[in-house]
């Protein structure tokens, strides 16, 4: 892709970087309000739930750094596609994990994706948006998404589980990372 289409598609590639971003961070409050039905329908311990919720949490965090640099030595682009690929497939694992030592364990693959998700996106922002003041509207617009994610995570989540049932709050995630993986293919520079 040249320079022209880069700059021609910069808010589309926005729009594509920000659901991305978006699918991660939801993801971070939306298991909180179905921690109930995990107890009762896996039986899952106090101990447990802390390793389900924080799980993802700390392989995200512990692999950002190390994820970042992979995706700015190998390719950002393929970055963004191998993580949102991961964590679509670690949230349908999720999805119908039969115990809690698995969801666990699932949550974990989905926190890896999540590590090169983000630097991912942001990466990519700062490469896209070369015009200093366009750029620091695309980083207040990414950086509210970042919050309005978390913000949004549990009301998205009672909604789900009152009419359907726990896995849910992590199916949600598959067609929103699937969306966002076609339209990067298209729309994100190499």
């Amino acid at each position: 892709m040249d320079e022209a289409a880069v700059h021609d598609r910069r808010w589309w590639a926005l729009a594509v970087m920000c659901v991305s971003l978006l699918v991660i961070t939801l993801d971070n409050t939306i298991l909180n309000v179905a921690l109930p039905a995990l107890v009762r329908d896996l039986h899952a311990s106090t101990s447990q739930l802390q390793w389900i919720v924080d799980g993802y949490t700390l392989v995200f965090a512990g692999l950002l750094l190390t994820t970042g640099s992979l995706g700015d030595r190998f390719g950002r682009k393929g970055a963004l596609g191998i993580g949102l690929a991961i964590f679509c497939g670690g949230s349908v694992l999720s999805a119908f994990a039969g115990s809690a030592g698995a969801l666990v364990f699932t949550r974990a693959v989905m926190g890896i994706g999540a590590a090169l998700i983000m630097p991912a996106t942001l990466s990519l922002l700062t490469n896209i948006f070369r015009d200093p003041k366009e750029r620091g509207r695309a980083i207040g617009v990414w950086a509210a998404v970042a919050g309005g994610g978390g913000a949004l995570g549990p009301v998205i989540g009672g909604f789900l589980l009152q009419h359907f049932w726990w896995g849910s709050v992590f199916l949600i995630n598959v067609p929103v990372a699937i969306g966002a993986l076609v339209a990067g293919r298209y729309l994100l520079p190499a």
